[in-house]
């Protein structure tokens, strides 16, 4: 076993630090606060390379492994988590999905502008009945002569107002159940196509979370993606991948909040000496670092099994169960290293707390997680 990053690999974690420590930390606490992410941002992450790190060259991606796409999560996560959902979305859930099953067609139509950042994506699969439970799709797909009609509503979508090209799960053949189910590329301004509400949420504030609502709307059937009655199938492979997308993401604001309660022990005094002098705080950042090392180790773990083409099932949902974890714990652990600033916006540490919690629910709750590494050791 051979923990050493390669040179590439470091190059990557330089240039996503550097990234979101002189674009992404000026204004990180403003755009949490309006709730807003500036596109100027998205397109310098786009050109470079943050928005299609996997996507093959061709299509105007990085054509980098998924090791070196956890390394730049974990870099950009660590200063803003919505930048880091923008990012894990775009990359994990649309552009390897679209790239790895879809057609030469969609590849070209699309593909290139969602691996440059000149559009973003959003992955449709969440509805008010259909959280974790998703083959339970009530967003009809009925099949017409050339077209495909879409109604349904879709919700939690992340980049909902943003993104440019969506793709929605829907279904098709009810009577087949989950076998029913398909995926369709549609494109944001089609006729039917309506951006609802903004959710209000507690982290990751700067990402747009919307209600995305579709009323008759013409689909061409070579928008379709796979055979028909993939969508399930397509759905649960890309998830898969996109648990390691989030779990990098947990690491990142988990290591963030480390390194920020570090440098606030070393300086902040009482009783006479720094506060890292006191024994209580340093087991805290002893078990911070410790937690995190091991994440990182199943994150990593979980990246190299993709890139192997080998089973990465169970390490992804290990992965985003233990890191998301660690992210909450940890999140809450520096706000208590920082007492009384911890509970205000300058410090940044409140803000680490409130994303966290959101790697535990969304892309497969930690309940469904546990169901999923269950079911890989009973096989």
């Amino acid at each position: 076993m051979d923990f050493t990053l390669s040179e590439e690999h470091r190059a990557v974690k330089e240039a996503a630090r550097d990234f979101a420590r002189t674009e992404l930390l000026p204004g990180v606490i403003e755009r949490d606060t309006v709730q807003k992410f500036d596109p100027v941002l998205i397109k310098k992450m786009g050109e470079m390379g943050f928005m299609g790190m996997m996507v093959s060259p061709e299509y105007g991606g990085g054509g980098m492994d998924t090791l070196s796409y956890v390394i730049a999560m974990e870099e950009i996560s660590s200063v803003d988590a919505s930048a880091g959902v923008i990012m894990s979305v775009n990359n994990s859930l649309v552009c390897w999905g679209l790239e790895y099953f879809g057609t030469a067609f969609q590849k070209q139509n699309y593909l290139t502008d969602l691996a440059t950042g000149k559009k973003i994506g959003a992955f449709c699969l969440s509805e008010p009945e259909a959280g974790s439970d998703a083959t339970s799709q009530h967003t009809s797909a009925l099949e017409m002569k050339d077209h495909y009609l879409l109604n349904g509503t879709k919700n939690w979508i992340t980049n909902g107002s943003s993104s440019g090209i969506c793709l929605v799960i829907a279904q098709t053949h009810p009577e087949k159940q989950h076998r029913g189910i398909n995926v369709f590329i549609v494109e944001k301004g089609w006729e039917g196509f309506v951006v609802g509400k903004k959710e209000d949420k507690m982290g990751i504030r700067a990402s747009d979370t919307h209600t995305l609502m579709f009323t008759d709307v013409k689909v061409p059937k070579e928008n379709r993606i796979g055979e028909d009655g993939f969508g399930f199938k397509f759905a649960m492979g890309t998830l898969n991948g996109g648990r390691i997308g989030i779990a990098a993401q947990a690491l990142g604001i988990a290591a963030g909040a480390f390194e920020r309660s570090l440098h606030y022990a070393r300086e902040r005094k009482t009783f006479g000496k720094p506060i890292s002098e006191h024994q209580a705080i340093q087991f805290k950042l002893s078990d911070m670092a410790t937690r995190i090392e091991a994440a990182r180790l199943l994150v990593y773990k979980a990246a190299r099994l993709k890139d192997q083409g080998k089973d990465y099932v169970k390490a992804a949902a290990m992965a985003k169960l233990y890191a998301s974890d660690v992210a909450m714990w940890v999140t809450t652990e520096a706000v208590q290293i920082h007492g009384g600033y911890g509970y205000v916006k300058e410090y940044h540490v409140e803000r680490m707390m409130r994303d966290a919690k959101i790697t535990q629910i969304y892309e497969g709750t930690s309940e469904i997680q546990k169901l999923v590494i269950a079911r890989e050791l009973l096989k």
